[in-house]
């Protein structure tokens, strides 16, 4: 039988959070939190396998368990962040495509050092935070076009993909056609090929931990097979972050050049507008918005989102924000941010568990199955998009496929822009051109022709 205490706590979070209000139960709330930890959990271990020192970026990464323990703690925090403040049963994390930018794009190919990435990262989050709590945030969003946010996200789904084929070595270099595919016969890439199956056959199956699932069964028989090495422990105490903590602080003054600016400008466009998809599309879901379709709280909401992206980068790791995987803990009866919260408590006790995850994180083959299924995911968008109207198809097919095949989502992002407004004007519609979208043509024809490479 509950005492007196407990009940008068269970009623103090009850009422602060709205979960009665909200045909919602605690016992509901906390099961749809860790659904939605299961859901997207896996990001534990595949942010350090491409941010890491010992994954994709090697000697030009950041050191891995500091990677770890940035990427449990910025979840942590950006989700307490949303459900105590917003209120919203939406978890946080270092975005899939945010993190392959800041480390194929920004550090590989712009020979930007991770240290000064934090930073641009910091100054995107700070721009985001502005727009969040004041007005401006509903005139960009009326400024870009949807043709071009629904292809931003489907070309970033192509470019994480086209990743997780790499690592699998389904796809390998060909001087002869650039690409080819890869040999079958490597134990790493049959290995990355079950791990592809199994995660598919979950994801088809609808459980809601199916690539939390697919990378420790890979994982398992990689172990077994010996492809993959033991892990060294089960648990330890959280560290690195003093290598990283402060770092993007610290390196803020190297960000203030017009290289750095189109960084900034790309990390805070894509989290913008992925974050103000997501959010509305999971409170959607959870029948949140108001009857005309507006979203409560939104302001505290994207606020949430920016001071996450803030916290993370001081903290040690690429762009923080929200994740559609939380619809699994909608889908589960979540309502309010007593779910966020729980998500946010089961991120704290996997912050311990750096040994088993380590281990996933350093071999590519056990992480590339779920950047293609992720890739899948986020790729759906491509059907939104009106192809049949060519001043929307051109740009918006422009985007997609130049962010695989130049290996940049920056470049995808400004061609895409550029040719939009002049596509519009071709076809006589240059008055429906919103000005943000002709400076923008500017600054990123001037991108191509003085900073890209």
């Amino acid at each position: 039988m509950a005492t007196p205490v407990l009940t008068k706590a269970r009623g103090r979070v009850d009422s602060y959070f709205g979960v009665g209000r909200n045909g919602s139960t605690m016992r509901r709330e906390i099961m749809a939190g860790t659904v939605t930890f299961l859901a997207m959990s896996y990001v534990l271990a595949v942010n350090p396998s491409i941010l890491g020192d010992q994954g994709a970026l090697g000697e030009q990464g950041i050191p891995m368990q500091a990677v770890f323990t940035a990427t449990a703690v910025a979840a942590v925090f950006g989700t307490l962040v949303m459900g105590l403040w917003a209120r919203y049963p939406i978890a946080l994390a270092p975005g899939m495509g945010l993190n392959a930018f800041f480390a194929f794009s920004v550090v590989l190919g712009m020979g930007i050092p991770w240290q000064v990435a934090l930073s641009g990262t910091l100054l995107s989050g700070v721009i985001f935070f502005v727009l969040a709590v004041t007005k401006v945030r509903e005139r960009i969003l009326d400024a870009i076009p949807l043709q071009l946010k629904l292809a931003v996200g489907a070309g970033i789904g192509l470019f994480v993909a086209f990743l997780g084929l790499k690592n699998a070595g389904f796809v390998v270099a060909s001087e002869a056609t650039f690409v080819t595919l890869g040999d079958f016969t490597e134990g790493t890439t049959l290995l990355a090929m079950f791990g592809l199956i199994v995660t598919v056959i979950f994801l088809v199956k609808g459980w809601h931990g199916a690539v939390l699932y697919g990378i420790v069964l890979t994982a398992a028989l990689g172990i077994v097979t010996g492809l993959v090495d033991l892990p060294s422990g089960i648990a330890a105490l959280p560290r690195g972050l003093d290598e990283t903590f402060g770092q993007a602080i610290i390196h803020l003054p190297d960000a203030f050049t017009a290289q750095m600016a189109i960084v900034v400008l790309t990390m805070l466009f894509v989290d913008f507008f992925d974050s103000g998809g997501t959010l509305i599309g999971v409170a959607n879901q959870a029948g949140l918005l108001t009857e005309d379709g507006k979203l409560p709280r939104a302001a505290s909401a994207f606020a949430a989102d920016s001071v996450g992206t803030m916290a993370g980068a001081v903290i040690g790791t690429s762009t923080t924000t929200a994740y559609v995987e939380s619809t699994a803990g909608v889908s589960a009866g979540g309502r309010t941010g007593l779910t966020a919260v729980t998500t946010a408590g089961w991120f704290l006790l996997a912050m311990f568990c750096y040994p088993l995850f380590a281990v996933v994180a350093g071999a590519g083959e056990v992480t590339a199955p779920a950047l293609i299924v992720v890739g899948v995911l986020m790729s759906r968008a491509l059907g939104d998009i009106e192809w049949p109207k060519l001043e929307y198809a051109v740009p918006a097919f422009i985007t997609i496929i130049m962010m695989p095949l130049t290996y940049s989502i920056a470049n995808g992002l400004a061609m895409g822009m550029i040719f939009y407004p002049i596509v519009m004007v071709a076809r006589g519609r240059a008055r429906e051109v919103h000005p943000v979208m002709w400076a923008l043509l500017v600054l990123f024809a001037a991108y191509f022709l003085f900073l890209a490479e």
